[in-house]
């Protein structure tokens, strides 16, 4: 799992999950490189915001829920957050077969 905040664009106050980050998309652009010949595609997946737990309890816990909710979904062009579901269903795609 990578991320739009690494390699791709700073964000304040995220340096290390940026850099580890970062470092998933270069350790997927080289084992893509390595593996190529052999006809294995190799992907990284960045979500973006995803509906998870953890982010609702970070919600949850801050001084203003819902300002903090119409936040990250502000950030969001389609108007929403993520679902796990979704993201599952790529990655079980990206291992099928039918995957470009």
């Amino acid at each position: 799992m990578a991320s739009v905040t690494s390699s791709l664009k700073g964000v304040p106050n995220r340096f290390v999950y940026s850099a580890t980050k970062a470092a998933v998309i270069g350790f997927t652009k080289a084992l893509a490189a390595d593996f190529v010949a052999q006809g294995i595609r190799v992907h990284a997946i960045c979500p973006a915001t995803v509906n998870r737990t953890s982010l609702q309890e970070e919600i949850a816990s801050s001084p203003n829920p819902e300002e903090l909710m119409k936040m990250y979904v502000s950030r969001r062009k389609q108007g929403r957050l993520g679902r796990p579901e979704e993201i599952a269903k790529l990655a079980v795609f990206l291992a099928s077969d039918e995957a470009p």
